[in-house]
């Protein structure tokens, strides 16, 4: 058998579609960290974030044929836009519910900084997250798509389901807030 690296997502998926258990193993192992890291940094929140990408998987063994290769979308764009749709959906029934968990993402620790240096830098990076966190929706989902996820603004506006300049628009409405939002603490 090939390599899993040799394997196209187009051919995985039609073995999927046939019902191959092994296919839908190498395709979880191929994008469940980069679709967890896509949901998590549009909620935040590590249950939500793994809850989000069960679902969504379960979605694609359950219904293969709901991704059609022939609309010219990369299957990995397509299961973005299906984590961050259901990410979003989950968020809004939480806050219906008035359920909102304002917790922060773990500073990772580097041995070689000093103590102090470590504290500022977590400061910084909560200081961050909230300013994100705080974002409207569509430009905190534009900004972790296109500078934390590495997509470009095409495949952003796709997953949104938005034009390219809505996009850019919306990248430079939230930088501009970010940078607003966080002046005071320059330096």
């Amino acid at each position: 058998m090939a390599d899993e690296i040799d394997i196209t997502d187009e051919s995985l998926m039609g073995r999927i579609c046939n019902g191959d258990h092994q296919a839908f193993e190498m395709l979880v192992n191929r994008y469940h960290q980069v679709l967890y890291s896509a949901a998590f940094r549009t909620c935040n929140d590590v249950d939500l974030s793994e809850d989000v990408v069960q679902e969504a998987l379960l979605k694609l063994w359950k219904k293969p044929q709901s991704f059609d290769s022939r609309k010219g979308v990369k299957l990995s764009t397509w299961m973005y836009r299906v984590v961050v749709n259901l990410t979003l959906d989950k968020l809004r029934a939480k806050k219906r519910r008035g359920v909102w968990s304002d917790d922060t993402i773990d500073s990772i620790s580097d041995d070689r900084m000093s103590a102090i240096e470590q504290m500022v830098m977590n400061e910084r990076q909560e200081l961050l997250e909230k300013a994100i966190m705080k974002l409207p929706e569509r430009q905190r989902v534009a900004l972790n798509l296109c500078f934390f996820e590495g997509l470009s603004n095409k495949e952003a506006a796709y997953i949104l389901g938005v034009g390219v300049k809505a996009v850019e628009s919306l990248l430079m409405r939230a930088k501009a807030s970010l940078k607003n939002n966080l002046s005071p603490w320059k330096g």
